[in-house]
C-alpha cells in the first residue's frame, strides 16, 4: 500500500492565484468564521443512521457565539448557492455543526435547514490551502463534475459532494448479487486513470464517494472525489493510482476479474479522449491556472525529484527530469499525458 504522509506540508494562497481566483469568480467577501468556529464549548462523537461513531464530532457553542454564527453561516450558504441575496436565506437556520480532527484541513461541515419544508443540506469551512484548491480547480476543469467553493483571506468553502462513501459502497453495495460489475469496473477504471493524470493522490475508499444514478435499464455509477489535500504532493508515483490502496482491493479485483486487457486499455482511451475534450474546451481557463501552478512551491523538494524520476520511468520519457517544482511536474503530466 502506498505511504501517505501523515500530517501534509500546508501551502499559502500566493498573489498569482488569488488573482486567478478573483478573475474566475472563486473568491468572494465572505464572513471569516474558522476561528470562531474553533470556539466551541463542548462536543460528542457524531454517529451515523446506523447509530455507528464516525471520525466526526458534533460541536457546540455557548449561546452568544451561536447567535453571531448562525447569520454568518446561512449568508455564506446562500451566497456558496444562490449569490448571497439577503432575501433568500432568511428561511434558513444552522442545524447541526460538526469539527472533523482527521484531515490535514481540519474541516468544520455545517448543516443548514430550510425552515419551510425541513430540508438540510451540507457545506464545509475549511483552511485555505493551495495544493486544495489546486485539485478542486484540476476536478472541475478535467473531470465531468462541476465543483462549488468559494475562498476568502484563509478560509475555503466547500460544497457538499454526494454520494455514497466509498468504504461504505465497498462494503455494502459491491457484494450484492444484482451489481452490474461491468459498470462498476468501467467506472473506477477511469476513475483511476483521471486521479493519475492530473495527480491526485490518496484515493483511499474513505476519500471519495459513489454516485448512485438509476437509468431507464440499468443503474449508473460515477465516482467522485472529496478530498483533494493531496493534489501534486507526494513523491511515489503510486500514490497517484488509486487500485494501488488496499482499502480499494475488493474492487480492483472486480475490475481485473471482469475486463481484459483490451477492454481496460479501451476506458483508458476514452477517458484520455474525454479530458483532452474538456481540457480545449477550458483552454483558457487550464492555461491560465496551470501558468500559475508551473512557478508553485506545492511540495518538499525530494518529492519532486522523486516523482520526476518515478514518472519518467513510467513514461519512458526524460521531459519530466527537468521539472523543479511540483507545479510544473503537473503541468507537463497532464499536457503530455492529453496532447494539448
Amino acid at each position: 500500500m502506498p505511504m501517505i504522509s501523515r500530517r501534509k506540508n500546508k501551502y499559502p494562497v500566493s498573489a498569482p492565484l488569488r488573482q486567478y481566483l478573483y478573475h474566475f469568480d472563486r473568491l468572494r467577501d465572505i464572513p471569516l468564521v474558522y476561528e470562531d468556529l474553533t470556539r466551541f464549548a463542548g462536543s460528542i462523537p457524531y454517529e451515523d443512521p446506523r447509530g455507528k461513531e464516525t471520525l466526526w464530532l458534533t460541536v457546540f457553542y455557548d449561546p452568544g457565539l451561536m447567535r453571531e454564527l448562525r447569520p454568518q453561516l446561512t449568508k455564506i450558504y446562500a451566497e456558496l448557492k444562490i449569490g448571497g441575496e439577503s432575501d433568500h436565506h432568511e428561511h434558513l437556520t444552522v442545524d447541526r455543526v460538526d469539527f472533523g480532527e482527521f484531515g490535514n484541513s481540519r474541516p468544520f461541515r455545517i448543516r443548514i435547514t430550510n425552515l419551510y419544508n425541513d430540508n438540510s443540506d451540507y457545506f464545509y469551512v475549511k483552511h485555505a490551502d493551495a495544493s486544495r484548491i489546486y485539485g478542486l480547480e484540476l476536478e472541475h476543469i478535467l473531470s465531468p463534475n462541476r465543483i462549488n467553493y468559494l475562498v476568502n483571506g484563509n478560509t475555503l468553502i466547500e460544497e457538499h459532494i454526494a454520494g455514497v462513501p466509498g468504504d461504505v459502497f465497498l462494503r455494502d453495495h459491491l457484494p450484492r448479487p444484482e451489481l452490474n460489475k461491468v459498470r462498476i469496473a468501467k467506472e473506477f477504471t477511469k476513475f483511476n486513470e483521471r486521479c493519475f493524470i492530473r495527480l491526485l493522490g490518496d484515493m483511499r475508499s474513505v476519500n471519495y464517494v459513489v454516485d448512485i444514478t438509476p437509468d431507464f435499464e440499468e443503474v449508473q455509477y460515477r465516482v467522485r472525489p472529496i478530498d483533494f489535500d493531496q493534489q501534486s504532493y507526494e513523491g511515489a508515483g503510486k500514490t497517484y493510482l488509486a487500485y494501488r490502496f488496499d482499502s480499494n482491493r475488493a474492487v480492483t479485483k472486480v475490475a481485473f476479474d471482469t475486463l481484459n486487457r483490451r477492454t481496460i486499455q479501451q476506458y483508458v482511451a476514452e477517458e484520455h479522449a474525454q479530458m483532452a475534450r474538456r481540457a480545449k474546451v477550458e483552454s483558457g481557463r487550464l492555461k491560465a491556472l496551470l501558468g500559475v501552478m508551473r512557478r508553485e512551491e506545492l511540495a518538499p523538494r525530494d518529492h519532486v525529484s522523486r516523482l520526476a524520476a518515478d514518472l519518467a520511468k513510467y513514461h519512458h520519457d526524460d521531459v519530466y527530469r527537468g521539472c523543479t517544482t511540483m507545479g510544473e511536474l503537473t503541468a507537463t503530466h497532464v499536457t503530455h499525458m492529453l496532447e494539448i
